[in-house]
């Protein structure tokens, strides 16, 4: 295996908080980590702290942002720069209606002029890197022509790596739940991408979930996202940074008693309680007690005061 491969978890809205970061942290790291998509109207005109503040530690960590206005997005840009992102990403492949009714996300693969200008506009306001995720194509807009012609436009802007959700997306027929699994994966498609733009960084993410599948992908990709599985079992994070940087793996027991009180830490401040244990309930999927934790988590969690609540994670885990 590749001694310094470039591992990334993907941008999942309403999933990647600062929260589940600070988890994946606890076990890794080496991956590189992205903010839930965030527009850049919201920038504009939000709390900043709230929408951009992160836990002391993240870094290598990238901000996903959404947006169609150059202009909006280099603002946006400018405004998150003091809190130190390691670089800005470019949403071209969220299929959500809501998202296409605000004009960024999948359908910007429609308007490759509009995604070259936002590239240009950020990159003017930063000297960190300006990457963009996208698919393969959109509804029957979907042939390698119409991909590569995409790829040379906004590459021409500056943007030297592309994450390609390795799935077309349909704009119409489809949810956004259904744009992740109907549409089939053709990894051959970003690997002949590669192939025509060796001096492009290609990062290839959609349905790789185990350490061999996603070993077989960096010989053909510069490196490797990974999204659901990893939200899923959390775990994978400890397993992929043992894999692929040698690093011992930590005590999953450990990993979860450290975050029980972040979590708790945390919700004296205002945090949501369910919101952050959440990201937590698949750290033991597939072993026994997996069920018992899933409930410790979620009915425990709401009814228990939270010293009673932190004695009983204890007793589990110390069983």
């Amino acid at each position: 295996m590749s001694p310094s491969p470039h591992i990334a978890a993907a941008p999942m809205m309403d999933c990647t908080d600062r929260h589940c970061r600070y988890l994946y942290r606890l076990m890794s790291r080496h991956i590189v980590l992205y903010s839930e998509m965030i527009t850049a109207q919201a920038i504009l005109h939000g709390d900043l702290e709230k929408l951009l503040g992160y836990n002391t530690g993240e870094n290598p960590l990238i901000l996903q942002v959404g947006g169609s206005d150059p202009e909006k997005m280099a603002k946006a840009v400018k405004l998150a720069e003091p809190f130190g992102y390691d670089g800005y990403n470019i949403n071209v492949g969220c299929p959500s209606p809501r998202v296409s009714s605000g004009r960024f996300g999948a359908c910007l693969m429609y308007e490759p002029t509009t995604v070259a200008a936002c590239v240009t506009a950020m990159r003017g306001a930063t000297d960190k890197p300006v990457t963009v995720k996208t698919r393969l194509g959109v509804d029957d807009q979907d042939s390698d022509e119409h991909l590569y012609a995409f790829i040379n436009t906004v590459a021409a802007a500056g943007c030297d790596t592309f994450i390609l959700h390795a799935r077309k997306a349909w704009l119409k027929g489809l949810n956004p739940k259904q744009n992740r699994t109907i549409p089939p994966l053709q990894y051959e498609r970003v690997h002949r991408l590669k192939q025509a733009f060796p001096n492009l960084h290609i990062i290839i993410n959609g349905g790789l979930a185990t350490l061999p599948a996603i070993a077989e992908q960096l010989q053909y990709c510069d490196g490797v996202m990974i999204g659901r599985a990893l939200y899923d079992r959390p775990f994978l994070a400890a397993e992929l940074e043992q894999a692929f940087w040698q690093t011992p793996l930590p005590d999953r027991h450990d990993v979860a008693r450290q975050y029980c009180d972040y979590v708790a830490n945390m919700q004296q401040q205002g945090c949501s309680l369910p919101l952050m244990l959440k990201h937590a309930h698949g750290l033991f999927a597939g072993l026994p007690g997996a069920k018992a934790w899933r409930t410790l988590l979620s009915e425990d969690a709401r009814r228990l005061p939270a010293g009673a609540w932190l004695e009983s994670v204890e007793n589990f885990l110390c069983t």
